[in-house]
């Protein structure tokens, strides 16, 4: 098993295997025949082949396509580079938000950073055509494992070609649960989407949804069934890098048990609860220490978004600081997009090229990078958010923060100035320690913040920095959240955001402190660039109204967007295909 994952996930055989994705306007002819997806060679070798399509499952989420950052690329009609997975989840989960400006004019960028997107626009249909390649993909390898037999494809034997039943059964969980991951994504940003699932007959069009909440149902049932069948042995330090174990599918699960009053109309807290509590008790081995009481977290927050960030990945050198439950590996030389991790290193930090202070400074070489955009500055409500006095701050997630003490102003007065908004530093390709922390020193120049080892930083423009997409963090915070809607115990409660909390430096919550405000407000300063603020303030009822932020709505002082805007609008490009079979969102222009 391990050789197919070392061979296929981070080797250059990973980006073989054609003909899997699904470009934009080609979303009616899902699923494919999984019969045509390899040649005849498939029967000779299945190890190797099986490796490569479920490679491709995975790959999925790290790359855009089969060459290179931007060539040969999955989805069409978009920039290569925008239509990278998780690249996309964030311009459509963070743009629209308090937590981020995008500097540049970008086809489709201002919209989303203004809150004022309609059915037409570009990201908005080229992600929800990324999301959908995907799910088209994991759909091809259930069909494809199912049609071995009449393929020809023996399963079982030995020798290094061939492969068992038990490693096609899991590998068949695997693609489940990042499918699933996927319609987690539809589900939380356009609502109704179709239904392209595993059993449908070759060449059939997906009809959408009965209903937002029938989606939900559907895949949920699925992913609990994946938990329930998911191998003990196949989690935490017994999970090969790069792949999932059974925290990621039982967290993912958590997330939509925690949204799911918002999108189903059904509150399911003792659901999140419940899982939540799971996955914390199984990692009580190590890590973080609160009060005597080891919590697995990582010792070292910032640790966790560095170049060495893969050891506290399942398989990962720190099995009992296995906080990133689901991450996305990257190397340097093998996966280079410029999403995943090299878009959240590169886009907010911009060499100025001079220590002149007062027109911003940013030194790459301090973050272990040798490229530098400059596209990303905070906006004022978030950065307020973190207490900043005269630029400092005591909270440890804001350590790399760049403010006014080199040269950035906290407000946003200034739509397209870099300098105008603090840059919030969160993802470095810095060098951590073995035992996962970071050294920390003020530079003897100017007084500022730095992290890491010079004469061990990387700068190449792709980073080593893995991609956490579900982290323990998160999970101590959704089981805080679960106590404010009677599930579970609100004294365990406080005492979970207090573990948050206090790994950060910040200060102890008393039991009156947990409110629904507060934590959305914790939530905030603990998973910033992590693709769920949108999302959050959904939930609380924040992100339309009831809270305002610089240039929301299209003007400096902000205002409330309509409604509708709580969910994106379904592509026009996609609903002038399907005519009358598919409804539109409402509000928003089209069937």
């Amino acid at each position: 098993m391990k050789s197919i994952i070392n061979k296929f996930f981070l080797g250059a055989a990973l980006l073989a295997t054609a003909g899997l994705g699904s470009c934009v306007g080609d979303l009616d002819q899902l699923p494919e025949d999984p019969s045509t997806i390899m040649g005849p060679s498939f029967a000779e070798n299945p190890r190797e082949s099986i490796g490569r399509v479920i490679a491709k499952c995975y790959q999925g989420l790290a790359v855009s396509g089969q060459k290179g950052p931007d060539g040969d690329c999955d989805i069409k009609g978009i920039d290569g580079g925008t239509s990278q997975y998780t690249r996309g989840l964030f311009m459509l989960n963070e743009f629209p938000t308090d937590e981020c400006m995008w500097v540049y004019a970008d086809a489709g960028v201002p919209e989303l950073v203004q809150g004022t997107w309609g059915s037409d626009n570009v990201v908005n249909y080229g992600i929800y055509s990324r999301f959908y390649s995907h799910i088209a993909v994991c759909n091809n390898f259930l069909q494809l494992v199912r049609d071995l037999p009449s393929m020809g494809v023996a399963i079982g034997g030995d020798g290094p070609t061939a492969i068992s039943q038990a490693e096609l059964d899991q590998f068949c969980l695997e693609a489940r649960a990042l499918r699933a991951l996927s319609y987690y994504n539809v589900i939380d940003l356009w609502g109704r989407g179709v239904v392209a699932w595993d059993d449908m007959q070759m060449g059939t069009r997906p009809k959408q949804a009965e209903s937002r909440a029938a989606l939900y149902d559907k895949v949920v049932a699925d992913l609990e069934e994946v938990l329930a069948a998911w191998p003990e042995a196949n989690n935490g330090a017994g999970v090969i890098y790069g792949r999932i174990g059974k925290d990621a599918v039982e967290g993912l699960l958590c997330r939509f048990y925690l949204n799911s009053e918002v999108w189903t109309g059904v509150a399911r807290w003792d659901k999140c609860w419940l899982h939540a509590q799971n996955i914390i008790s199984r990692h009580k081995t190590g890590g973080y220490i609160y009060n005597g009481e080891a919590t697995g977290l990582a010792k070292d927050y910032l640790a966790l978004f560095c170049g060495t960030n893969k050891m506290f990945m399942p398989g990962g050198s720190q099995p009992q600081q296995n906080e990133i439950l689901w991450g996305v590996p990257y190397d340097e030389t093998y996966t280079q997009p410029y999403g995943g991790s090299t878009f959240l290193c590169n886009a907010p930090v911009k060499d100025a090229g001079t220590a002149d202070l007062k027109d911003g400074f940013c030194n790459l070489m301090w973050y272990g990078l040798g490229n530098g955009w400059g596209c990303i500055h905070t906006r004022q409500q978030f950065a307020e958010k973190f207490d900043f006095r005269d630029g400092e701050c005591s909270d440890g997630r804001t350590y790399l923060w760049l403010t006014e003490k080199a040269g950035f102003d906290i407000s946003n007065s200034v739509y397209a100035d870099y300098t105008s908004g603090y840059i919030p530093i969160k993802f470095t390709n810095l060098m951590s320690e073995a035992d996962g922390t970071l050294n920390r020193f003020k530079d003897p120049d100017n007084g500022l913040n730095r992290a890491g080892y010079q004469e061990n930083i990387c700068t190449k423009y792709y980073p080593n920095t893995c991609l956490p997409l579900l982290r323990l963090a998160d999970v101590y915070l959704m089981a805080a959240e679960c106590t404010l809607h009677g599930a579970g115990d609100r004294a365990t409660g406080v005492k979970y955001v207090n573990i948050v909390r206090t790994r950060a430096g910040a200060s102890e919550w008393v039991n009156d402190d947990l409110n629904e405000s507060n934590l959305l407000d914790e939530r905030a300063r603990e998973l910033y660039f992590e693709c769920v603020r949108r999302t959050d303030l959904v939930r609380f009822n924040r992100f339309v109204s009831n809270y305002t932020w610089n240039w929301k709505g299209g003007s400096y002082t902000g205002g409330n967007l309509d409604a509708h805007r709580n969910v994106y609008p379904l592509p026009s490009n996609v609903t002038a295909i399907y005519g009358s079979e598919m409804e539109q969102n409402p509000g928003y222009l089209g069937n």
